[in-house]
């Protein structure tokens, strides 16, 4: 007998419960793979036959392979993964997590369980989905120092990934390139910008110093050889007003307390990197010279 309160059937409530009591929501579940999941994810959701035959008649999600279910407007290159099938990995993982990306990759990297490989995609054997720890690993030891850095740094930072446990899943014999750039990991870090400075001034010879206390300014990006700062300026975080002047305010501070710093953008230290070093390289020396 249905509800006297609901014209929905009993049958139909039961089937769209999980089996915690609770309603099963299809899109919820989705949402959860970034909207795109494999018809065994949605099992294990407990979304029902029927949920997924109503969400399909709908047009609220449409199958998109075979096994493959999405909801509209979902990421057309997980669309594409997930139907080989695959997950996302390594530096393809990271654009999906939020993390730091220098560069985005030409093809998707793809983690499989087997070892067949696709055209159009990097693989990467797993057995199974990537974790976070996963994918900072596998950067580590696929991308270029630099990128493989900023990725790592990031979810230290970002998401809180422990260093103690990313330099116990790298104590192999052949993982001392990727112990190399673990160490140069700073946990304080605030921006893209900032890793990719430190990384090119340290590479160069120069010592050092991440986020050094200024009284009466805060905390200066970096300081070159205890003499020189560098602030990192990312248009996309001083767009507004208040962020414009906080950082005059700090320039200001530095100037009156005779600490010459240079401003670095993002486009500088990716494509003109030579140049950034050539600049403190100068000003440095003109600093000894001055003394």
């Amino acid at each position: 007998m249905d509800c006297p309160h609901s014209a929905e059937p009993r049958c139909s409530r039961r089937v769209r419960r999980g089996h915690h009591g609770g309603m099963v929501n299809i899109i919820e579940v989705l949402s959860r793979y970034d909207g795109v999941a494999r018809a065994k994810h949605l099992a294990a959701a407990n979304v029902s036959g029927f949920q997924l035959k109503a969400a399909l008649a709908s047009g609220a999600v449409s199958r998109v392979a075979l096994g493959v279910y999405a909801v509209p407007g979902a990421d057309v290159q997980l669309v594409s993964i997930r139907s080989l099938p695959a997950e996302p990995a390594c530096v393809t993982a990271a654009q999906f997590q939020g993390l730091w990306v220098l560069e985005a990759p030409g093809v998707p990297h793809v983690a499989l369980t087997h070892s067949r490989t696709y055209p159009g995609f990097v693989c990467h054997r797993s057995a199974a989905a990537p974790t976070l720890m996963d994918s900072v690993v596998q950067s580590l030891r696929c991308l270029p120092e630099l990128d493989a850095l900023v990725v790592a740094e990031s979810a230290v930072v970002l998401k809180g990934l422990p260093l103690s446990g990313l330099r116990q899943r790298l104590d192999g014999r052949n993982d001392g390139r990727e112990r190399r750039i673990v160490a140069g990991i700073v946990p304080q870090s605030q921006s893209i910008i900032e890793c990719m400075a430190r990384y090119l001034l340290r590479r160069a010879g120069f010592h050092v110093e991440s986020q050094v206390n200024i009284p009466g300014m805060g905390h200066l990006d970096l300081m070159v050889d205890g003499r020189l700062g560098i602030e990192t300026d990312g248009a996309g975080f001083h767009m507004d007003r208040t962020s414009f002047e906080e950082d005059r305010r700090r320039w200001n501070v530095t100037t009156r307390l005779g600490i010459p710093t240079l401003i670095v953008s993002y486009p500088l230290l990716k494509n003109r990197p030579h140049e950034f070093i050539a600049t403190v390289r100068e000003a440095l020396n003109r600093l000894s010279a001055a003394a």
